[in-house]
């Protein structure tokens, strides 16, 4: 695919670009002005450096669009997996298919890649496919505005402005810490971070420590730091359904079959890929989950021998209504004599304690939040304004949260969302949805160039068909009716984050633009089509 370069036009910005800013000293046509300074007009921006932009990235280099720049608001590439550094960081889906299709991996050292494995293939990556001088790194966006006279996005970066035609995110949505409204956490004179913004410079040696949360990361930490502390109390609002962990070391001979047998690695990420359809199919019913239960609650007896105990950390709800978790360790650490499990609510916190429902008051200097993050309220839709101004956030609140193919939503044209809303799996890899969508995207910057339109924005009524079929295919699946209260649903009870079926569907519906449910805008006059 070729781009198409963008016409000189004029825009008035409030405040010049700052240093740092990619700026020329006169208008080409790739700069507008802003007086008699410059502002550099990309064909795309892309948010976030982890692995949706960089992916995207690649996309835009093999499709021979190389007007592009990625803005990262940190100092280093990798997202969730740079940021999450908490001892035990690990993936749970097999290191073969949580990787590129285009750049399998040879040298993973086991069947689950750890947090710095998958981070420094993310950062080989970039290097390998040419991204490094797309970079801008300490570039945070701080608000995109769509302006329907130029046809183009205004970008406002901690580093300058920019204005691009098309405007892709990928900040995902596992991004932005959750933190619990404790009463009196703000009161509490002992160290409290979250595990996603891990305390590397804080011993937990012989330190009495409060975990908050049993969700994912926890499980992973937990046995981790088990054996340092004095005292571990683990605050637990419902216990997770945990199954075996199938991880073994890659042997010498494995590692050579990857490496060198044609075809083996892509034989192998395949049926992985494959394989996990069927669990799409169990979870299309509660009633179809029964081996599933099985398989964890046998886990979870071998595990627990104490009947009490174990009748604590049995859930009540279906099995994957919540993500299935998987760990070796988990059971064993929290049955050790310097853990306590803690049901009863946290009704206070206080300088040096935690109080609970029952009235027990149990003394703290540390406060670890494994409270997972804001998943149904992304905090970049507070940052995009559409059409009339209005934010994403707004447009959601109002109208819900949903999106065109998880990818576009009306009123925000040459807008694209990776990992957007419905796109989030119970069942397998992320990197198959992200792979999917920028496909579709790259697809619809062809079809801009290859009809010479400025925009794009999908139709409000093939938005909602899209998402009536989603929701029809929520409803009796265990996310929606499994008796849980889970990350994947808003605060009305409303499940804007998971696909419910099988991805290869999504594959399907994401190989090409469906440009007949978009209005679309020319180069000349900027009419909207019919």
């Amino acid at each position: 695919m070729t781009t198409t370069p963008a016409p000189d036009r004029t825009t008035t910005a409030a405040t010049p670009a700052t240093a740092g800013g990619d700026t020329t000293p006169a208008a080409t046509p790739e700069h507008t002005t802003t007086g008699d300074l410059a502002v550099r007009h990309l064909k795309v921006a892309v948010i976030g450096a982890g692995i949706s932009g960089l992916g995207t990235a690649i996309g835009l280099l093999k499709a021979g669009v190389d007007d592009f720049l990625v803005f990262e608001r940190a100092r280093d590439l990798g997202g969730t997996w740079r940021d999450n550094t908490y001892p035990g960081c690990a993936c749970d889906v097999q290191a073969h298919l949580y990787s590129f299709s285009f750049a399998r991996n040879p040298e993973w050292k086991s069947t689950f890649a750890t947090q710095a494995e998958v981070h420094a293939y993310l950062k080989t990556c970039a290097t390998r496919y040419g991204v490094d001088p797309h970079l801008r790194y300490d570039h945070e966006l701080l608000e995109a505005r769509w302006d329907d006279t130029h046809h183009h996005w205004n970008l406002r970066t901690s580093h300058g402005r920019y204005t691009a035609q098309a405007l892709v995110t990928g900040t995902g949505y596992l991004s932005d810490p959750a933190v619990p409204d404790l009463p009196g956490l703000d009161t509490f004179t002992g160290t409290v971070f979250h595990s996603s913004r891990w305390r590397h410079d804080h011993d937990l040696t012989g330190r009495n420590v409060a975990v908050i949360g049993t969700g994912a990361s926890a499980i992973q930490f937990v046995p981790k730091i088990q054996p340092q502390v004095a005292h571990l109390d683990l605050y637990q609002r419902t216990p997770p359904w945990v199954a075996a962990k199938p991880d073994k070391p890659n042997t010498t001979r494995h590692t050579w079959m990857l490496r060198h047998l044609p075809g083996y690695q892509r034989f192998r990420r395949a049926f992985n890929k494959h394989g996990r359809e069927v669990v799409a199919f169990f979870m299309s019913r509660p009633s179809r989950t029964t081996g599933m239960k099985n398989m964890a609650a046998g886990h979870l007896k071998k595990s627990v021998k104490d009947p009490a105990l174990r009748q604590r950390l049995t859930p009540d709800y279906t099995v994957g209504c919540k993500r299935l978790l998987f760990s070796n360790t988990w059971y064993p650490a929290i049955q050790q004599p310097n853990v306590d499990i803690v049901s009863d609510t946290v009704t206070a916190v206080g300088p040096t304690h935690i109080t609970t429902a029952d009235g027990r008051r149990r003394d703290v200097d540390t406060i670890i939040l494994a409270t997972g993050f804001t998943a149904t309220d992304r905090p970049i839709a507070h940052r995009i304004h559409g059409r009339n101004g209005t934010t994403l956030h707004t447009t959601w609140t109002t109208h819900g949260m949903t999106a065109h193919r998880g990818t576009t939503i009306h009123g925000f044209p040459n807008l694209f969302m990776i990992l957007g809303p419905n796109t989030t799996l119970g069942h397998s890899s992320q990197t198959v949805m992200i792979e999917a969508q920028i496909t579709y995207i790259l697809d619809a910057l062809h079809t801009l160039d290859k009809h010479h339109l400025t925009s794009i924005e999908v139709r409000q009524e093939a938005q909602n068909t899209y998402n009536k079929t989603i929701r029809t295919r929520l409803e009796n699946t265990v996310w929606n009716s499994g008796g849980c209260n889970s990350w994947y649903t808003d605060n009305h009870g409303n499940n804007p984050s998971i696909w419910p079926t099988y991805t290869w569907r999504f594959r399907r519906q994401t190989r090409h633009i469906d440009i007949t449910n978009y209005q679309t805008a020319t180069h000349t006059d900027h009419t909207t089509t019919p």
